[in-house]
């Protein structure tokens, strides 16, 4: 029933073993850095050191290539220069740029939309994420080290502001790493493929989520991020994920949960039956190869249906084409297009895939505005339209998918 996931697990087990353990074991373990890791696991590190994963910041001096934005031509959505830039964060949906003063990262007032290839302001406005209140108006006096480096880097330090190491490095997931480097053992170093699947998610939801910690302030500053979390722990421990108002849409929420923005397949993760079938992210994603589009471990419906068989009772029992009615080939005959459509803003009309895993039907669009697959995808078509279409549907119940 898990064949790719199966795979992805031994895949990863050869290549970093180890298994559940205590964080008690690992208490005198220090951070070194994913350049100790290199020696042993070469093929993970060569793969991982292509995934944005090992490349969300970078420095523009050091990485000139790194730099998207239009740096040439005068715009009035970005009023500063590159000198001005210490660090650039993102190359998929937006690149955003940070300065420096003192030993504090700031944000400047500009992004880069990458899609669109322009310019557009930058600024956290009041009601939207929870922090914002308690920082001045001005983006530039909102330090990103409470509000965005602890996910952006390996063990960052909010007393002295410094890191390990920028970005996601191989710590971020298996814990520190010093008595591994110095005794390589399966006792010494986290695996994730190894933990239950709480702890196994909660891995990537330490920053693929929206919500705040358990204790506000933290050590007096008020963070964005879950201050203390390491990989084999359980995250909600020190981490609360935002909560949901059902029937009410907000800056983070549809109004049947679903997410409204990026950064929130953890939110969405929870509430699918994926995820209470004890289904992991790496059952999926492969984070130590950018092989596949969104690190995935097979393309399109491959990935799927390697998992969803005919001996599987949640598996497709016909040809796609008679489960979509689309034709076999064409974009309405993806999985993803219906059970993972774009609705979560990432930036202007940039959307990333919910993760809920739930068909939206056009009923949920009449009464609650949330977009469906139907019409966006059959844009000149109605929401009435696309309901008549689905309750005619034999092979599907009208129940299931015109409510």
């Amino acid at each position: 029933m898990r064949i790719f996931g199966i795979v992805s697990a031994i895949s990863l087990a050869l290549l970093l073993p180890g298994r559940a353990v205590s964080q008690g074991g690992l208490e005198h373990a220090q951070f070194v850095g994913s350049e100790s890791c290199r020696k042993c696991h070469a093929k993970a590190f060569d793969g991982w050191k292509q995934t944005r994963m090992a490349n969300v910041v970078r420095d523009p001096k050091i990485h000139p290539e790194a730099v998207l934005g239009d740096f040439t031509h005068p715009d009035p959505n970005r009023p500063f220069d590159l000198g001005q830039v210490a660090l650039v964060y993102g190359s998929r949906w937006k690149q955003r740029y940070f300065t420096k003063r003192g030993d504090d990262y700031y944000p400047l007032p500009g992004q880069w939309d990458i899609k669109n290839r322009k310019w557009l302001p930058y600024h956290v406005a009041d009601g939207t994420d929870w922090w914002v209140r308690f920082y001045p108006k001005d983006n530039a006096e909102r330090p990103t080290g409470p509000t965005c480096d602890g996910c952006h880097s390996v063990n960052y330090n909010l007393e002295t502001k410094q890191v390990t190491e920028w970005n996601v490095g191989c710590e971020k997931c298996h814990g520190p790493g010093s008595e591994h480097v110095a005794h390589p053992t399966a006792k010494n170093i986290v695996n994730p493929v190894n933990l239950d699947y709480v702890r196994g998610n909660d891995t990537c939801m330490q920053c693929h989520s929206q919500g705040r910690p358990i204790e506000v302030p933290t050590h007096g500053k008020y963070v964005d991020w879950p201050v203390g979390f390491l990989p084999g722990q359980r995250l909600a421990e020190v981490w609360s994920l935002e909560e949901s108002r059902l029937g009410t849409q907000d800056f983070y929420f549809w109004p049947d949960g679903s997410a409204h923005k990026n950064r929130m397949q953890g939110n969405d993760f929870v509430q699918s039956v994926m995820y209470h079938r004890e289904i992991r992210c790496f059952d999926c994603h492969q984070v130590h190869s950018n092989q596949n589009s969104s690190n995935l471990i097979a393309e399109s419906n491959k990935l799927c249906l390697g998992c969803h068989t005919k001996d599987n009772p949640a598996g497709l029992h016909g040809t796609v084409s008679e489960h979509t009615h689309h034709g076999e080939n064409s974009a309405g005959s993806r999985c993803t297009s219906c059970h993972m459509p774009k609705i979560a803003q990432t930036l202007g009309n940039n959307f990333v895939s919910s993760h809920t895993f739930r068909f939206i039907s056009p009923k949920l669009t009449e009464q609650f505005g949330i977009p469906n697959p139907c019409t966006s995808c059959h844009t000149e078509k109605s929401n009435e339209w696309a309901l008549s279409k689905l309750t005619d549907w034999s092979t599907t119940s009208p129940w299931r998918v015109g409510q």
